[in-house]
């Protein structure tokens, strides 16, 4: 009588084991059928997203370029704003030596003269001579006597009473009202006189209107000259004395 519960427990047992192996197994497929076709759609999402950064990074390349193109003409411009900054120090430095080297030359007395003018820039570079010494005195860096405007590099030679004088010499008294200013100590205020030829009333119209052919031949004859400028003829940014081209500024010492 107890061995028939023991068997009849069994039976039954293994019938229900029979009946959960194959619901078993659906739910295993079940379960997994969906990392199945995780895996098969992967490369192609991934694809995807390489393809919309892709244009993403051409987008922003192409508002980069945008960028710079309007950025460009600012950026020249303050380019050139630093060259003839520049060049105006230099030239003033220039206009400097030329006075140093004058007034070393001539004397409240005896004066000096157009002849005491130096005819190259070498000789301002060499300096002047120390009273009671052999060595001379530095008045001219050699980086201010280039010209950085120019491909050259080469300053042109402004002479007295030249053209170039004479329109710069307008230029000056139309800037400061009429008036000319007139240089210190006496020896300059006398090369004034001797290398610019008085204007007067530049402002009534009584005086030709100033000249504006790009300059004349001027540094091509030999003697000596009282300014510099540059030999570029292109339109400036920066205004000197009024003058808004380069090859007409003239840095000379007549007009400080």
């Amino acid at each position: 009588m107890l061995r028939r519960p023991v068997r009849l427990r069994k039976s039954i047992v293994k019938m229900m084991s029979l009946r959960r192996g194959p619901h078993h197994k659906i739910c295993r497929l079940l379960i997994a059928s969906p990392k199945v076709a995780d895996g098969r759609d992967a490369p192609r999402s991934r694809s995807s997203e390489a393809g919309y950064t892709l244009v993403a990074l051409l987008a922003l390349m192409t508002l980069l370029a945008l960028f710079a193109t309007a950025a460009a003409p600012s950026i020249r411009q303050q380019a050139q704003r630093e060259r003839e900054k520049e060049t105006i120090f230099r030239g003033e430095q220039v206009a400097d030596a030329l006075r140093e080297y004058y007034l070393q030359r001539s004397s409240p007395v005896r004066g000096g003269g157009i002849q005491s003018l130096p005819t190259s820039i070498d000789q301002l570079l060499e300096g002047i001579p120390v009273r009671g010494g052999t060595k001379k005195r530095q008045i001219l860096r050699a980086s201010a006597a280039r010209d950085p405007l120019s491909t050259s590099g080469e300053w042109r030679l402004v002479r007295p009473r030249s053209q170039d004088l004479i329109d710069f010499q307008r230029s000056v008294m139309v800037y400061a009202g009429n008036f000319l200013p007139s240089p210190q100590p006496p020896q300059m205020a006398q090369l004034q006189q001797d290398a610019a030829p008085q204007l007067v009333n530049v402002l009534g119209g009584e005086s030709d209107p100033p000249r504006r052919s790009g300059g004349n031949l001027s540094e091509d004859s030999s003697g000596p000259f009282v300014g510099v400028s540059s030999r570029s003829q292109n339109t400036s940014v920066v205004h000197y004395y009024g003058i808004d081209r380069h090859d007409q500024w003239i840095f000379t010492p007549l007009f400080r």
